[in-house]
């Protein structure tokens, strides 16, 4: 049979994170999308830590555990990676065609890359040409460490599954917000994810990733600082973190720590959008989108406009996709939807995507 009369066949988009597992699948219609299946399963504390996986046969158990409350028969599974074992780096180098590079790319990459060529993974995207004459193109280069690639790729064969992609969780955010949200020409906008126990900086120029940055911080830092505050577990300090209260204290007895960590995530997001413009004279921001378990922190958001002056928005990875209100709560759609944007983003991947 020939390739233009195979069906696309369905992919689940699988985000692996600190705190839970989440779970997307979309059908392609001719609108757009639908969704067919959502689902979170918690993750215990240092199963995964700073994007490594430490525990590898609970983080299979939770994934085959997800796989069977959704009642999910596809085996295709397209996750992703983030934290320091990433670097993604703009770069420019002499113009040259994409066969050419890809024969160079080791050798091209080695001087941007702080670790041994031969313990990663290298991918690039080439962004374009300049128009300046100066015979240099724009390159989007991505490096990831093998052995990061490795653990999650077994653990997703352990729970009896086929990783079909392993992409970057900056890239799904991308594919999202392109499926979601009125793309314009040369208007930068941010995507912050904050999750557990890391906080990637996303800036699109035009819809393209144009700058991003990994940084270990999200809101594992909230419930280590409740749990010192107020001198309780870290399960604890999650219930009081997520329900806003545990026994008989109330979130708001924590509330000096919740405004110390709110202020350190806003000055990393102010740091790094304040570095991107530094190199991109009369440039500007248009909004931050916050995404992420983190982002539903109270107040968080504000502290985030307050500090940056940017007008801040939580993401809707469901804005344009449609879907059952019978099979799905619009209120619990709502609640969740800034937890499943990497992973709505990755449900979008085909095979041999770039």
């Amino acid at each position: 049979m020939l390739p233009f009369f195979k069906k696309k066949k369905d992919v689940i988009g699988l985000d692996i994170g600190s705190n839970s597992i989440k779970l997307v699948q979309l059908a392609e219609t001719k609108k757009g999308y639908r969704l067919v299946k959502a689902g979170i399963v918690q993750l215990p504390p240092e199963a995964i830590v700073d994007g490594s996986i430490i525990d590898s046969m609970t983080v299979t158990t939770a994934v085959k555990e997800l796989f069977g409350q959704q009642n999910i028969k596809v085996k295709d599974a397209v996750s992703a990676l983030a934290g320091n074992s990433v670097i993604i780096k703009k770069v420019s180098l002499s113009a040259m065609t994409e066969d050419e590079l890809a024969e160079s790319i080791q050798w091209e990459a080695e001087q941007y890359i702080p670790f041994p060529i031969a313990d990663v993974n290298i991918d690039f995207q080439i962004l374009g040409t300049d128009t300046e004459g100066r015979g240099q193109m724009d390159v989007m280069l991505v490096a990831v460490k093998k052995d990061m690639i490795n653990d999650y790729t077994n653990v997703i064969k352990e729970a009896g599954l086929n990783p079909v992609v392993i992409d970057v969780d900056s890239f799904a955010l991308e594919n999202m917000y392109e499926a979601n949200y009125s793309v314009v020409p040369a208007e930068n906008i941010s995507i912050v994810n904050i999750g557990a126990g890391v906080m990637s900086i996303n800036i699109l120029k035009g819809g393209v990733t144009a700058f991003t940055r990994a940084i270990t911080m999200g809101g594992n830092l909230f419930t280590e600082e409740m749990q010192k505050l107020l001198n309780i577990s870290f399960k604890d300090a999650e219930t009081l973190k997520i329900s806003g209260v545990v026994g008989d204290i109330h979130i708001s007895a924590a509330q000096p720590v919740i405004e110390k960590v709110c202020g350190n995530i806003s000055l990393e997001i102010k740091r790094s959008i304040d570095f991107y413009l530094g190199g991109m004279p009369g440039e500007y921001i248009t909004k931050i989108y916050l995404s992420g378990g983190c982002s539903k922190v109270t107040g968080l958001s504000n502290i985030i406009q307050e500090r940056t002056g940017l007008s801040v928005e939580m993401i809707n990875p469901f804005n344009a996709i449609e879907y059952d209100q019978r099979s799905f709560d619009p209120k619990y759609i709502e609640e969740v939807s800034p937890l499943l944007a990497v992973a709505v983003g990755l449900a979008m991947r085909k095979l041999g995507d770039r």
